[in-house]
């Protein structure tokens, strides 16, 4: 019995190489190309996206349709509502998910796919915007579409001039443009994006706030100003954060919050013990640090982390909207959240 599998030659990493460096080449023109071939049809789709009161509903089938999946993330991940649907589920049911008034980004390299001109005419019916993406703007798709994006190349990067490779690059770069187009339109900030990012990094840093992570309450370790010395340190071992927070308690008699008087630190101690200081006779007061570093419980993590960063230390305590003791915050809070 014989095998149906193509014949392999030897293999060549110099002929692999060449040929890296060929797709990237062609690819790069085409992406080059793209500038010249956009107009009107760019910019009437950008207006009609932005004017949307509605979603953006991308569609495309095959190669086109893997493509349209990350335009149509890209573009809600940008303040852009949008989600992808697949042409031939479409004719299926899933057209439902299209409304009166939603722009339909139909992408085809060809613009002759079947499951597409299929649902044209639905489309129509419901009162879409219809945005045509494609390798030819005289095709059926393009003369349906109230504007019309072309993502012609001159070739593909395939040596066949078959598999789709610079023309999908194209439809990839034409999608980015679309979405950097419509965010600077909307006026789209670092905030808006972490907002549809709370898991990542950025969403981190510009969404979390000192308040969210802090201790506060009974689990901080607060002293007064006359505490033994010896008692605070047990309270810094109950307590476990490494830290002791001397606070006025006459400021807590009309029921509001202390007012914070100082820090000690494990590393204040080491340094007590260097200098063979006698503990026993000692206060808090009389070892505290009476200016210590502070941050605003409505500020953004980020900031307490440069802040300790800036300084050397491993711990901020953290102040109310009234200058008062809200809570404390360590490197290992912010390193548990991520946020550094």
């Amino acid at each position: 019995m014989t095998s149906s599998a193509p014949s392999q030659g030897p293999f060549s990493a110099e002929r692999a190489l060449q040929l890296a460096a060929q797709t990237f080449e062609i690819e790069a023109r085409a992406l080059l190309g793209l500038a010249a071939r956009q107009g009107s049809g760019f910019a009437g789709a950008v207006a009609a996206m932005l004017a949307c009161r509605g979603r953006v509903i991308v569609m495309g089938r095959g190669k086109s349709g893997h493509v349209g999946r990350k335009i149509a993330a890209t573009l809600a991940s940008t303040g852009t509502p949008a989600f992808f649907v697949h042409p031939a589920e479409a004719s299926h049911g899933d057209l439902g998910m299209v409304q009166p008034g939603d722009v339909v980004l139909a992408i085809s390299n060809s613009g002759e796919s079947d499951e597409l001109a299929a649902i044209l005419p639905a489309l129509r019916r419901l009162g879409t915007t219809l945005v045509a993406m494609t390798g030819r703007p005289e095709s059926t798709l393009a003369g349906h579409a109230d504007h019309v994006l072309s993502s012609a190349v001159d070739q593909e990067a395939c040596p066949l001039n078959l598999a789709p490779t610079a023309s999908t690059t194209a439809q990839m770069a034409l999608g980015d443009a679309l979405a950097v187009a419509l965010l600077d339109a909307r006026g789209f900030k670092e905030e808006d994006f972490a907002r549809s990012h709370p898991g990542g990094a950025l969403g981190r840093k510009l969404l979390v706030h000192v308040a969210d992570l802090m201790v506060q309450g009974e689990a901080l370790p607060t002293v007064a100003l006359d505490t033994p010395f010896i008692d605070m340190m047990r309270t810094m071992s109950a307590k476990g954060l490494g830290t002791a927070l001397v606070v006025d308690n006459a400021d807590g008699a009309d029921g509001g919050p202390p007012r914070l008087l100082g820090i000690f630190t494990d590393g204040d101690l080491r340094r007590q013990v260097e200098r063979g200081a006698d503990l026993r006779t000692l206060t808090a007061g009389a070892v505290m640090h009476p200016r210590p570093k502070t941050i605003r419980a409505d500020a953004l993590a980020v900031a307490a982390a440069e802040l300790m960063e800036q300084h050397r230390i491993t711990s901020v305590a953290v102040l109310d909207a009234d200058g008062r003791l809200a809570g404390l915050l360590a490197i290992g809070d912010l390193m548990r959240a991520k946020v550094v």
